[in-house]
């Protein structure tokens, strides 16, 4: 073994995509997908990889990923506190023809959902490649809570609306009538934090405003971006 050469090579605009492995149904969010630097991981956090368009491809999938209503869908599926493949593979993630539709507020819901995956992804010049592979040249986003909730809940009523879910079916999947609870943790947690459950009162005001063709509206301001170097 020479001591000349690196033991491993890294490329520094390289990123991964990477699902967390350990889960359980009563989690906030059973899936839990997202980008990551280039480097080495564990069979904790399995990488999902692509062929072809793969920031585009990327982008759109961790948003389908993490949105509520395939997460509803996937506490059918987890037993235990395994994420396994065969798992995954089961999941009703939407194909790539779904985000060339026309959401009705005059936008295609690939050009909804993609600036809001790169907002809530990059917020670190870590991932500057991801960032540049989507044709952004920016700086990194600010890492603002507040914001990055809204955006994480237009992205549940997004998919909501390509789920052709109706309202109804959406306030079921947000909160279930007793003894059914659907997501009873992030329920307790918010209504702790906040006094309400605030995902749900956000998420059913965004598809509110896609059913009457409107842009949820956070994408109308504009985004802060970290004034660190």
């Amino acid at each position: 073994m020479s001591n000349k050469a690196p033991l491993v090579n890294v490329d520094h605009r390289a990123w991964l995509q990477a699902l967390r492995g350990i889960t359980t149904a009563t989690n906030e969010r059973t899936v839990i997908s997202t980008g990551l630097a280039s480097g080495g991981v564990g069979n904790s956090a399995p990488v999902v990889d692509y062929t072809t368009a793969p920031a585009v491809a990327a982008a759109l999938v961790v948003a389908n990923m993490n949105s509520i209503p395939l997460d509803w869908a996937a506490r059918f599926s987890v037993g235990g506190v395994n994420m396994n493949f065969f798992i995954v593979k089961q999941l009703p993630v939407l194909p790539p023809d779904a985000y060339l539709e026309d959401a009705g507020c005059g936008s295609r819901y690939v050009e909804l959902i993609v600036p809001r995956v790169l907002e809530l992804t990059y917020t670190g010049h870590e991932l500057e490649g991801f960032a540049t592979d989507l044709g952004y040249q920016e700086r990194p986003f600010s890492w603002d809570d507040p914001r990055r909730h809204r955006l994480q809940c237009e992205l549940d009523a997004i998919f909501a609306q390509i789920y052709r879910l109706e309202r109804a079916d959406l306030e079921w999947i947000l909160d279930s009538r007793s003894p059914g609870t659907s997501f009873p943790s992030l329920k307790q947690h918010e209504i702790k934090r906040f006094g309400e459950y605030r995902t749900r009162r956000y998420v059913l005001a965004a598809f509110d405003q896609l059913q009457r063709g409107e842009v949820p509206e956070l994408a109308t301001n504009p985004a802060p971006h970290d004034v660190h170097n």
